[in-house]
């Protein structure tokens, strides 16, 4: 893919808000699970704003600015883009104005996006059952899902997710997510991890379009020689947002992979469907929020540019052969049209002899003998 695009979206999604962002209000503190692996924008309306950072899983450390970490960088406008992120980021962010007040403080739980449990509802897979944590009261383990995202297809039969974050709660207690309730207490239990449910759905279309962008071409993708299958990676697409793909006009379907139908493609559950890895070459589209905004032309392989080739040379040398024939048959035509023409206006002088102008009498005389 050509690099320039890659760089021309990565400047321009700031800008234009494409990263999924969460906010808190001001003054306010805020628990918040989300998803490793997936860029999330921290809100914090607060023109050169300091952030401050206090990582809560493994060993305690203490509040520090938020300066030379790579994957983190504070917008103009003031909030946190993180791409990437990862479970050992799980904290407290601190967002603080120029004048050294605090404006908003977040506690993210990174869950794990690894252990993602994914379910799809019309296979009949059913979701992680509620638990029970013995770290010296019956804390529960459950599921806290988010709403259902909007249906990737509209006025045909598509598809919608929703997120669910792994919480504990205590008796009479406020629920948190896990591992800002766990923090530095090691446990393992296959109950602690997050969630992603698929089910079918059929809306009609609707002009509520909120992405509003062209699309792109990326020509020329190839299948990796020693592994035989290529990632494609949907532009603006997101875990928190829905997204489809095509094959070549052919809906591809979480149900078709969840099933085991299909095994020509592989919809990454880590993505929610961001990227697809592509065993065989096709026109592939994605669309984001029903919206497509990507394209993924395959190159032509040796075999197909040869075969091409070929057909080429012998559409040229038939047309070549042919020439000659052609040529003989115009130069006939041509001299034809040119007999016709002089017999005709031979016709015409003499029609003019023999037929006086009216009004006038002939000067001609006929001599007979």
């Amino acid at each position: 893919m050509p690099p320039m695009l890659w760089l021309l979206l990565n400047f321009a999604a700031p800008a234009l808000g494409f990263y999924f962002s969460i906010s808190c209000p001001s003054g306010k503190q805020c628990p918040q699970a989300l998803l490793s692996g997936n860029d999330i924008l921290l809100y914090c309306n607060s023109s050169g704003a300091h952030w401050y950072y206090l990582f809560t899983r493994g060993k305690k450390g203490r509040l520090a600015s938020l300066t030379n970490i790579s994957n983190m960088e504070i917008m103009p406008e003031g909030s946190l883009l993180i791409k990437d992120p990862s479970p050992s980021q799980t904290g407290l962010y601190h967002c603080w104005n120029k004048h050294g007040r605090q404006v908003v403080q977040y506690e993210i739980d990174f869950q794990d996006v690894s252990t993602l449990h994914v379910t799809h509802k019309d296979l009949g897979q059913r979701p992680l059952q509620n638990e029970t944590l013995h770290l010296g009261s019956k804390e529960l383990i459950f599921t806290r899902w988010e709403p259902w995202q909007d249906c990737n297809r509209c006025k045909e039969p598509g598809e919608r997710k929703r997120l669910g974050y792994c919480y504990i709660q205590e008796p009479l207690e406020e629920a948190m997510p896990c591992w800002l309730y766990l923090g530095e207490v090691l446990v393992w239990s296959s109950r602690l991890r997050p969630e992603l449910q698929v089910e079918a759905c059929h809306v009609q279309c609707t002009n509520n379009t909120q992405l509003r962008v062209d699309y792109v071409i990326f020509d020329n993708f190839r299948l990796d020689e020693e592994t035989e299958f290529v990632w494609l990676d949907c532009p603006l697409g997101s875990m928190y947002r829905s997204v489809n793909w095509h094959a070549n006009d052919t809906p591809l379907t979480w149900e078709s992979q969840l099933s085991g139908r299909d095994f020509t493609t592989f919809l990454d559950p880590s993505t929610g469907g961001r990227q697809l890895r592509v065993f065989q070459p096709a026109i592939y589209k994605c669309f984001v929020q029903q919206e497509l905004v990507a394209q993924f032309n395959p190159a032509a392989s040796p075999e197909t540019l040869e075969a091409q080739w070929r057909e080429n040379d012998a559409q040229w040398r038939e047309a070549r052969n042919a020439l000659p024939g052609r040529a003989d048959s115009v130069l006939k035509g041509l001299k034809l049209v040119l007999l016709v023409g002089t017999v005709l206006a031979l016709l015409g002088a003499l029609l003019k002899f023999i037929r006086p102008s009216p009004g006038k009498r002939s000067k001609q005389v006929l001599l007979v003998k």
